[in-house]
């Protein structure tokens, strides 16, 4: 071969490989794995075994689908209208008895674990006409028996023919189910309460047979790497303290060396390991060497607090309350998180909650008292509850406030007592406050009160020459009476 072809051959040329890298598409028109990632096209909201482990088996899951509805259902609906005390207090009975709370929290629950489900009002009587609208003079008193739920898997799914309940395409029928698989009833929808997890669109929500997504579909892989995570940090407490034993002609021990040689050195690291403790003796050859290895755990705490942040905001629960610990940081009480994770259960409650306890409000008031006016309604008492400073601050302003309004005249004394004998439970004042009081000031105002405590209110004092003369003339007639009694012997008047 000649000098020439030698050099050619030893000159660096590019060449065109096949490089590609499968596990982050390079190689295949991505410059980057952030350019290589996708999302999986199946959905896990249908898969009812994965679902079905993932809650029974992970307690982050758990706290995820149970927390909210936990929240929403923590303080419970007064009915507003035309409602007595005693017809409250039946209200509220009947809802213990059927353990409505308890069903509707369950209800919330599966919903949000599988996307979907439902509860069937159990009417009394109302065997064999289920396919029919539920009609309320139907409804008798202590009819209501209570509120069966059923997961959009188990129990109960939707049949033929759709109709418009509260601007929302739902199925008209519903088919429920025995335990193995025969038809035990076909269910009108004015008869069923609907719980469906995380709103879809139109065509998906149609795949899902109206239903909604699980609420674990969109931090599956959250949950996944937190897992892996924390899996991780377990394993490396066992590598906290690795020993390192040196050998001489290890290599050639474990290559050449008869049996029996690689016997006695497997004996000696077992006596070697059982000898080892923190306060025994470690023997070993004078050529051999020994070092321990330590593993620094610095560091990992950050990343467990990136995978909570990562799951809690995901799934819209704050740490305090997923995890049950505040976040790292200066000043990280987890307050402020929980005030606005608040904030968002109670608009849960009024776009989720309050539709459903609406439907069920005039069935309740049927089976209670045998009537449902059109002017009943439930309102909820707020979550988030101050502190006893902020208490205390709040219940001053509006006293000061009910004080200002009726010395400014736009309240009359009844009024404004009524006020502040409401105020009784926060301000710790005016409990006393009797009926026959507020009765006795009917219609007075801040005027009226204030002249009667005021006896000389309204009475003038003119000055001038015929107050001048009054005087004198009293001063006149003062000495004309003393003028006129007569004295005794002894300087006294008789």
């Amino acid at each position: 071969m000649s000098r020439r072809r030698k050099a050619q051959q030893n000159i660096p040329a590019a060449v065109m490989d096949e490089f590609s890298n499968p596990l982050f598409r390079l190689g295949y028109g991505s410059q980057s794995p952030l350019e290589a990632t996708e999302y999986r096209t199946t959905r896990l909201t249908g898969n009812y075994a994965l679902l079905n482990s993932l809650y029974g088996d992970n307690w982050v899951v758990q706290n995820v689908v149970g927390i909210i509805p936990d929240d929403m259902t923590k303080k419970w609906f007064t009915v507003t209208g035309p409602a007595t005390p005693e017809q409250s207090a039946a209200l509220e009975r009947i809802q213990r008895e059927t353990g409505l709370r308890e069903s509707v929290n369950e209800g919330l629950r599966w919903g949000r674990l599988f996307g979907g489900a439902a509860g069937l009002i159990w009417i009394d009587g109302h065997d064999g006409i289920l396919d029919r609208p539920l009609d309320l003079k139907t409804v008798y008193p202590g009819s209501f028996k209570g509120l069966p739920i059923y997961d959009r898997w188990c129990g109960i799914t939707p049949a033929d023919g759709l109709v418009l309940e509260r601007g929302e395409l739902v199925p008209e029928y519903y088919t429920i189910y025995q335990e193995d698989g025969t038809v035990l009833e076909r269910v009108h929808h004015s008869r069923v309460i609907r719980f469906t997890g995380r709103k879809l669109p139109y065509y998906r929500r149609v795949t899902e047979q109206y239903w909604g997504a699980s609420e674990v579909e969109s931090l599956y892989r959250e949950v996944v790497k937190y897992d892996n995570t924390t899996a991780n940090m377990a394993a490396l407490t066992f590598r906290a303290n690795v020993d390192t034993m040196k050998v001489k002609n290890l290599e050639q021990l474990f290559s050449i060396a008869s049996s029996e040689q690689q016997r006695r050195f497997w004996n000696t690291m077992q006596a070697q390991s059982v000898m080892k403790s923190n306060f025994g003796t470690q023997l070993v050859d004078a050529e051999s060497d020994i070092t321990n290895t330590q593993y620094s755990f610095s560091g990992l705490s950050d990343v467990n607090e990136a995978m909570c942040l990562s799951l809690s905001g995901a799934s819209r629960i704050p740490m305090t309350k997923l995890f049950g610990r505040s976040p790292a940081g200066m000043n990280a009480t987890g307050e402020s998180d929980l005030q606005n994770y608040y904030d968002y259960v109670d608009t849960l409650r009024e776009s989720v909650l309050a539709p459903i306890l609406r439907r069920l409000l005039p069935v309740l008031a049927m089976s209670a008292w045998g009537d449902a006016p059109d002017d009943l309604d439930i309102t909820f008492p707020p979550l988030w509850t101050p502190t006893a400073k902020e208490v205390a601050e709040i219940a001053r302003n509006k006293q000061e406030a009910i004080v200002g309004a009726f010395q400014a005249g736009l309240l009359h004394a009844d009024t404004a007592q009524k006020e502040l004998k409401k105020l009784a439970d926060e301000t710790g004042l005016f409990d006393s406050i009797s009926d026959e009081e507020i009765a006795a000031n009917a219609g007075k105002t801040y005027q009226d009160v204030t002249a009667l405590r005021d006896p000389l209110l309204g009475l003038s004092y003119e000055e001038g020459p015929d107050a001048e003369a009054d005087e004198r003339a009293g001063g006149a007639g003062a000495a004309a009476d003393d003028r006129a009694v007569p004295e005794g012997r002894d300087g006294h008047h008789q």
